[in-house]
């Protein structure tokens, strides 16, 4: 069997990111991976056992003001950007890369990995367990709900629920 790599503890030291801003609380058990690759604005909450995966080439943008709930897992590997005043739920996943097609009689990991970029924009909200799936953008202002499993884009001042999520109404 073939010996893989570890990618080490993760453990949170907040002077090796690319950017750590002023007034950022990282709750213990949160580990983040390639920190050189993501950088976290001002006035930042990372709740308990968060996971951020910054990737080897990903790049992870967290923006001012905003909230990341316990358990929360963010892959990087595609680029992740999120906005200024951004709420992200316990247990939200965001995922930016997903196997392509293996060849014939294949398993499915030995398939070439597709990378898609998220983009959640300022001021959102991801509820409760949310997943965000690769090459989203979700606009300025929108909501999420709880445990909805966005494939597509969401526009902005929208509220999308469901699995998959669908936009119910525009926020007034």
């Amino acid at each position: 069997m073939k010996q893989r790599r570890s990618i080490g503890t993760g453990r949170p030291v907040l002077n090796s990111l690319k950017r750590a801003g002023s007034d950022v609380v990282v709750e213990d058990g949160t580990r983040i991976f390639h920190p050189e690759n993501v950088e976290i604005g001002d006035n930042v909450y990372i709740g308990h056992d968060v996971i951020i995966h910054g990737y080897h080439n990903g790049r992870v943008v967290i923006g001012d003001g905003s909230w990341i709930g316990p358990r929360a897992y963010l892959h990087g590997a595609g680029g992740i950007e999120i906005g200024k005043e951004v709420g992200i739920g316990p247990y939200v996943k965001v995922l930016t890369s997903e196997h392509g097609a293996a060849g014939v009689g294949e398993p499915i990991i030995r398939g070439p990995l597709v990378f898609g970029r998220v983009l959640i924009e300022d001021g959102c909200d991801i509820g409760i367990g949310a997943i965000i799936l690769p090459g989203v953008k979700i606009g300025k202002l929108s909501q999420i709900g709880a445990g909805a499993v966005v494939t597509k884009d969401v526009p902005e001042l929208s509220v999308a629920l469901g699995v998959p999520a669908r936009v119910v109404r525009k926020r007034s």
